[in-house]
């Protein structure tokens, strides 16, 4: 009987309260804010295909500036610490724990851009209705891609403190590609920076893995031309990597939500290149090879986009 009930419970739709005439853009331009200036603690759930993980989140905006912890719940214990910008990731691997220096990009919450109005050039808004989420009232907005080169979005925003709630992306077919969903989320009064730490093994060696501090002669001589419409490039290094003979480009660029990385390498001898594109999940990939580099793309975006990127690159003659 018991188990019965909750069936009854989990199953009956609750009612939605139906749209007000509220802009999107404004509760999403507030979302965007709040993940940045609240403090708050929760756990979150990330599902993409079949990789669902827990996600534990403590979040601090204080005089001292913005502050977050991260830890992942299942599986190899890992673990990231931001300040400001500035993000280093503690992964536990065999006898060690591996930190790596990165720049900090929007981690759910805090998914949009701040500027909500770099979004406008490539998608449409509309406000839903209200729908609860972690037991609290969150507004609905649809965003819809104004081609076929983004993904649509749908977001929860809290009605109180307009800190997103929920994220789905969904494909040209509407159905889900990746959600990322609070569980549970307290909002949090200045509490210290005790909880600012890693609780990592500390009997482990730690090793800090980074760009190598010696100068690295970038890939030279090449070009990108049209993006697609609304991606724009925000970052470019080169760097060493492990197992790579020589140094890697990367640049990424972004339409504000969605994310795209482009990798240039020379071709290493004996070593076969890729060519064509494939996909695996939400990730498209497009590889090619032009006046003897590597030409690599992913993105969580569909195809055409990282096809797009990819072709438009080009090498000067040697």
């Amino acid at each position: 009987m018991k188990r019965f009930l909750l069936a009854i419970l989990l199953v009956t739709p609750i009612a939605t309260v139906h749209a007000e005439s509220e802009d999107p853009w404004l509760v999403l331009q507030k979302a965007a804010q709040a993940a940045h200036d609240l403090s708050y603690k929760g756990v979150f759930i990330y599902q993409s295909g079949d990789n669902i993980k827990s996600v534990q989140i403590t979040h601090t905006n204080s005089r001292q500036g913005e502050y977050a912890r991260v830890v992942v719940l299942d599986g190899t214990p890992r673990e990231m610490l931001s300040q400001g910008g500035d993000v280093v990731i503690f992964s536990s691997k065999n006898e060690k724990v591996v930190m790596e220096k990165r720049r900090a990009h929007n981690m759910f919450p805090a998914v949009l851009p701040d500027d909500i109005e770099y979004l406008k050039t490539s998608y449409k808004a509309r406000v839903g209705g209200i729908e609860r989420v972690a037991g609290r009232d969150g507004r609905v907005v649809f965003l819809d891609p104004r081609d076929n080169l983004r993904y649509a979005y749908k977001f929860w925003a809290d009605r109180e403190y307009g800190l997103l709630l929920k994220s789905l992306m969904l494909s040209e077919q509407k159905q889900m590609l990746e959600q990322m969903t609070f569980s549970q989320v307290n909002m949090l009064e200045d509490q210290g920076m005790d909880w600012f730490h890693p609780n990592v093994d500390h009997d482990k060696h730690y090793i800090l893995e980074e760009a190598s501090a010696q100068p690295i002669d970038e890939v030279s001589g090449w070009a990108i031309g049209t993006l697609p419409v609304g991606y724009r490039k925000v970052e470019q290094l080169t760097r060493l990597v492990p197992g790579k003979p020589a140094p890697v480009t990367q640049v990424i660029f972004t339409d504000g939500l969605a994310s795209v990385s482009l990798f240039i390498e020379p071709l290493s001898k004996g070593i076969r290149p890729k060519i064509g594109q494939t996909s695996k999940g939400t990730t498209n990939f497009y590889a090619n090879v032009s006046k003897g580099y590597q030409i690599l793309v992913v993105g969580e975006v569909p195809a055409a986009t990282v096809a797009q990127i990819g072709s438009a690159v080009s090498f000067n003659d040697k």
